[in-house]
């Protein structure tokens, strides 16, 4: 019961009239448990009917997804490439200031430069894949080999067939290791 303020000087009269009086309380109707107040759903919510069939991004969403993450990773890796050429590069006569500066410079640099590169691969993976998707009508581990494949191709094309080909394999390669690997997981890891 919600706290009720009495007047200091009251007489027994008005005792009666207020025990018959109590605080607005506006949550009184409101018998929700907590359960049921924090239990949110699992599935994602569509605006419409025809997203909720569809079980893939959009091509937008991958573009967006593949590049962004080709670019933390790469950006992640390049700046731990570039610490440790920073740290090799300090000398013995360097100041704390100068030893900092080193080590970011070196992170800075090979962070972009490395970040740069996987975001391309990314953006070009993603272009390729939903390209496959919209030319074969499917959803399938096959999109993702063959625009692995050719994304390695596109990327070293300008260094000569040869390393084209060669990139080209490792790329598809490491498209098909991804699925397979995305399918064991789903299969073995419940998530």
């Amino acid at each position: 019961m919600a706290y009720q303020p009495r007047a200091p000087n009251h007489t027994s009269g008005s005792d009666e009239n207020e025990s018959n009086r109590r605080l607005y309380n506006p949550y009184q109707d409101l018998r929700l448990p907590a359960k049921t107040l924090y239990n949110l759903p699992t599935s994602p919510e569509f605006l419409f009917q025809e997203e909720a069939i569809a079980q893939r991004r959009s091509w937008g969403e991958n573009l967006t997804y593949y590049t962004g993450i080709g670019y933390l990773a790469g950006a992640t890796a390049g700046a731990a490439k570039g610490l440790g050429t920073g740290v090799k590069s300090i000398e013995r006569t360097d100041t704390l200031k100068l030893k900092i500066n080193r080590i970011l410079n070196g992170s800075g640099h090979a962070g972009r430069q490395v970040g740069n590169r996987c975001g391309v691969l990314g953006l070009m993976f993603a272009g390729l894949e939903s390209g496959m998707v919209a030319f074969r009508e499917t959803d399938d581990s096959i999109n993702s080999v063959v625009a692995g494949l050719g994304t390695g191709v596109l990327y070293k094309a300008a260094a000569g067939p040869r390393s084209a080909v060669v990139a080209g394999a490792i790329g598809g390669v490491v498209a098909g290791l991804a699925v397979t690997g995305k399918q064991v997981l789903k299969r073995y890891v419940p998530i």
